[in-house]
C-alpha cells in the first residue's frame, strides 16, 4: 500500500507593523514547499500594496519601503492563489501566531470574509518546537542557523521568502528526519530507523561561517531600535 504523501509549506510573511489590531497589513509573503520532507521546486512569493504605510521601525527590519509596495497587487488580489497554495498542507511557521495573526485578519478583510488560517490548513509552530528541544537558549531564526551549522550570511534584513527558504533547512536539521537539503552522492547516510540517520565518518566536514563582529554590531543595533519604538523585539525571543 503506498503511503500518502506528507505536503508541508514553510511560511514567513513581512509587515507594515508588529499589531494586526493597530491596522497593520501583510507586505510580503514567503513559501516553499516540502512534500515528504524534500523541497519541491514550488514557491509562492508575492510583495502586496497594504494600502496604509509601512511604520519606520518595520522598514529598518526588512527594507521594503512604501514607494517600492505602490505598484504591488491588493491582498484581495491574490488571496485565492494563496489560499490555493496552501489548502491542505501543515504550515510550518516560526512564531505562529504572529503571522497567523495577520493571515487571519486579511482573510477577515476580504468580501465575503474568507476563512480562518486553520480552517485551511493546519500549523507547527517551529519556534515551540525549538524551545523545548532546547530550553534555556535562544532560539530566534539567527540562533538556530548558528547552532545548526547553516550559513545566513546573506540575511542582511528580514525577507519573507528567503527566511522560508532558511527556516526549510532549519525544521528538517532540527526535526532531525533529514540530515541536509541537498541529496549529496558525497554524503553517505545510513538509514539505522525511521527518524534517526547516521552520517558516515568519512564525509567532508559541514562549512560554518561564523558572522564577524561588526555584522553582529550592526544586527544588534537594529533590534535595538525596533525594541526601543515598538517595545518589544521577537527576534530577541
Amino acid at each position: 500500500m503506498q503511503r500518502k504523501a506528507i505536503r508541508q509549506v514553510v511560511l514567513d510573511t513581512e509587515t507594515t507593523g508588529l499589531n494586526p489590531k493597530e491596522g497593520h497589513r501583510i507586505i510580503e509573503i514567503g513559501c516553499v514547499e516540502l512534500v515528504n520532507r524534500r523541497l519541491t521546486d514550488r514557491q509562492f512569493h508575492m510583495y502586496i500594496n497594504p494600502e496604509r504605510p509601512v511604520d519606520e521601525g518595520a522598514v529598518e527590519v526588512h527594507g521594503i519601503s512604501n514607494e517600492f509596495l505602490q505598484d504591488k497587487p491588493l491582498f484581495s488580489e491574490i488571496a485565492q492563489d494563496f489560499i490555493d497554495f496552501i489548502q491542505g498542507a501543515e504550515l510550518v511557521i516560526h512564531n505562529a501566531p504572529f503571522d497567523v495573526g495577520f493571515m487571519d485578519h486579511e482573510f477577515a478583510l476580504l468580501k465575503p470574509a474568507g476563512k480562518r488560517t486553520t480552517d485551511i490548513c493546519t500549523v507547527f509552530d517551529s519556534l515551540v518546537y525549538a524551545r523545548k528541544k532546547h530550553p534555556g537558549q535562544r532560539n530566534s531564526l539567527d540562533a538556530l542557523c548558528k547552532r545548526y551549522g547553516i550559513d545566513n550570511s546573506h540575511r542582511d534584513l528580514h525577507g519573507a521568502l528567503l527566511d522560508a527558504e532558511i527556516l526549510s533547512e532549519v525544521y528538517l536539521l532540527m526535526t532531525g528526519e533529514q540530515l541536509s537539503l541537498l541529496e549529496d552522492e558525497d554524503m553517505s547516510v545510513e538509514v539505522v530507523s525511521v527518524g534517526e540517520a547516521k552520517i558516515s565518518s568519512d564525509r567532508a566536514a559541514l562549512k560554518i561561517i561564523q558572522c564577524s563582529d561588526s555584522e553582529l554590531e550592526a544586527h544588534e543595533k537594529t533590534l535595538a531600535m525596533l525594541e526601543k519604538s515598538s517595545g518589544a523585539c521577537l527576534w530577541r525571543q
